[in-house]
């Protein structure tokens, strides 16, 4: 049997390649949608990609298997679990017409690639429609699994968060519920061999869960053994309460991805290719509704930056951060050295930010600066000099993060909105007076700070956060 993980970095996103080398038949499981890279692999292997499959209904990124199919041709396995209002509805509607090759899946159904068996686990509690997969290798005669897929399910050292239904999509009181179907979920997990490898659908940094390991696999025993959420045995109301405290604000696109993926991510064909454009170009397009990410590091933003973008450092930050800030239906431009535009775009496409027209380089914006055209700049402050520098009234003070951090200690007075909410709570924070903005340390509230500047907000970053600010003695409400 061939095996091999692809791991989304940024995302912290795990898709399986599962081969039988013998009849040569490949599966994807919980492809994204940049899915070349999935079908370079398995040609490379000497193989065919002749199935693909996903565990859930996906809210971290958009799902590649519709993608897959477009390119391939090859059969689609779906989860038919579930309530009606989380079905797949994109099944019988492929390009040009027609339905796809596709297969409903319950718990229990079986199907095989190859040689190789997979049998689904209906393993609600994330998603309602969330399923699991045992996976057989009985091309060198095994009868019993080896492994499990468990995407958002079991991860190292967490379980996924059952409250996205909510505070993502909006089903108002879903998390409660959700919250105990996982409960049950888990409790039929525990009863699976600890032989059994894992697979999960993320690794640490993911905003699925809120204490995955850094580890990308595990065993079914280990998890039973050391797993807090596997272990918890204070019953299921109190699990009700743990699961679900401290949980992050999802960025604001996690809503959007459950949609779309439910209703049929659009098929992509190819990436986008952004032209070299002037900065003219970009500042006229700006006036027009347009976005533009910044992805220099911060100290290069904040020395002066094209006004109306956004502080989107290349790296893990920015697909949360873009996703965040940017809507689908923008035409999107780039600050980018010209060697990172193509994954600057990967990044964003994932998430369902198909809109990028074009790009410039740090070296135009600073040639606009010489030329003498308007850069803006954002105005920092150690925030343990807050008292100091801040005018006595007609200010406010935005603690942009987790609501359970602000309610375990905050700074006196101060308003919370975590980042990545800012879009859609906007008109929460006034425009008639200064914004001086913290976090933790300084990441969240970077960001933060050039979204509100794009949007014409006076804002003073607070370097060193509330860790600097508590270390000094300041003063704490609860």
């Amino acid at each position: 049997m061939f095996f091999r993980m692809l791991y989304d970095d940024h995302l912290a996103q795990a898709s399986y390649v599962i081969g039988c080398q013998a009849t040569g038949d490949a599966i994807v499981i919980d492809p994204q949608r940049d899915v070349e890279r999935y079908i370079r692999l398995v040609e490379g292997e000497g193989m065919r990609l002749s199935a693909v499959t996903e565990t859930h209904i996906h809210a971290d990124f958009l799902s590649g298997v519709r993608e897959m199919a477009e390119r391939t041709g090859c059969t689609v396995y779906l989860s038919d679990e579930g309530d009606a209002d989380w079905k797949y509805l994109w099944v019988d509607k492929k390009v040009g017409g027609g339905s796809y090759d596709y297969h409903w899946l319950k718990d229990g159904d079986v199907f095989d690639v190859g040689n190789i068996r997979f049998t689904a686990l209906h393993t609600p509690g994330h998603t309602p429609e969330h399923i699991s997969f045992m996976v057989t290798d009985r091309g060198g005669g095994a009868e019993e699994p080896m492994g499990i897929a468990t995407g958002d399910f079991v991860f190292v050292g967490d379980v996924g968060r059952p409250d996205l239904l909510e505070t993502a999509a909006g089903v108002v009181g879903a998390q409660d519920a959700s919250a105990r179907v996982l409960y049950q979920s888990i409790r039929k997990f525990r009863e699976l061999p600890d032989y059994l490898q894992l697979w999960p659908g993320h690794g640490a940094g993911s905003a699925c869960g809120k204490a995955l390991g850094a580890v990308p696999q595990s065993t079914v025993g280990y998890e039973k053994r050391f797993n807090s959420a596997i272990t918890f045995d204070s019953g299921e109301s109190a699990f009700v309460d743990s699961i679900i405290a401290g949980q992050p604000a999802p960025p604001l696109y996690f809503g959007r991805m459950k949609t779309e993926n439910k209703e049929g991510p659009a098929v992509l064909g190819a990436l986008p290719s952004p032209s070299h454009v002037s900065v003219a170009t970009v500042r006229e397009a700006l006036d027009s509704g347009a976005a533009l990410a910044d992805s220099r590091v911060w100290d290069s933003y904040i020395a002066g930056h094209i006004p109306g973008a956004i502080s989107a450092p290349a790296g893990k930050p920015f697909p949360t951060v873009c996703g965040s800030y940017i809507r689908p239906d923008q035409d999107i431009y780039l600050v980018a050295d010209p060697g990172d535009v193509e994954g600057l775009v990967v990044d964003l496409i994932r998430i369902g930010l198909d809109r990028v027209v074009g790009f410039i380089t740090p070296e135009d914006v600073a040639d606009d600066s010489r030329a003498g055209n308007e850069l803006t700049t954002i105005r920092t402050v150690e925030i343990t000099e807050l008292a100091q520098c801040a005018p006595k009234e007609n200010y406010l003070v935005l603690d942009v993060r987790n609501p359970d951090e602000f309610a375990a200690g905050h700074l006196m007075g101060a308003y919370n909105a975590a980042y990545t909410r800012l879009l859609e709570r906007q008109n929460e924070i006034p425009s008639d007076r200064p914004i001086w903005i913290y976090c933790r340390t300084n990441n969240r509230s970077s960001y933060a700070a050039g979204f509100l500047k794009s949007r014409g907000y006076e804002v003073v970053h607070l370097t060193g956060g509330f860790e600097a600010w508590s270390e000094a003695g300041g003063p704490v409400a609860d």
